[in-house]
């Protein structure tokens, strides 16, 4: 559950960073970062619903 721990915060990062380069008109950056946001994002939330919100004991 620690990956996907670290997968949420490059879920929060991805989602900063689509927003910036669409301020800057970065068209190929914000590709990748929604590119990025979307598939990471659908697997944190995919295995949030399936194994449920980790509780950091075993």
């Amino acid at each position: 559950m620690g990956l996907v721990i670290i997968f949420a915060l490059i879920v929060i990062l991805a989602a900063f960073s689509t927003f910036r380069s669409l301020k800057s008109k970065n068209f190929l950056a914000t590709f990748w970062s929604a590119a990025t946001f979307l598939v990471f994002g659908w697997f944190v939330v995919m295995t949030l619903l399936h194994n449920g919100i980790p509780t950091g004991t075993h």
